[in-house]
């Protein structure tokens, strides 16, 4: 497993942009693929976005298509969210993810290693 500590969040008008970084612990992260999750109060956990170990291989949930860039540096350990154009319903806690093995994954199961979040909020 990897420890994983997100940053990046905080309060922005509806319209605004935020990039989330999530930093990584331990000499494997290139092997893990990575994902970003997202939980508001009193919803469960949903997926946003993952990244294979590469970073050649991305995947969004529909929400957030097209206002959203996942991406990663290896050399720093460090996978990023992007959000453009956020919207008051993208207002959660984000988390970031570890799954042992390269290629990208949808389902939550698919995760080893979680952050412990970071609060986005987004106002109208």
């Amino acid at each position: 497993q990897v420890q994983l500590v997100e940053s990046g969040g905080g309060l922005v008008q509806a319209g605004g942009s935020l990039r989330l970084s999530c930093a990584a612990s331990g000499r494997t992260f290139g092997s893990y693929a990575m994902g970003w999750f997202r939980q508001a109060p009193g919803k469960e956990r949903e997926f946003v976005a993952t990244i294979s170990w590469s970073g050649v291989h991305t995947s969004y949930a529909d929400s957030v298509k097209g206002r959203f860039t996942i991406s990663r540096d290896n050399a720093k350990n460090t996978v990023y969210l992007k959000m453009n154009s956020l919207q008051p319903e993208d207002t959660a806690v984000y988390y970031c993810a570890a799954g042992s093995g390269r290629g990208i994954r949808w389902n939550i199961k698919g995760y080893d290693s979680w952050g412990q979040g970071t609060q986005v909020t987004v106002s109208s």
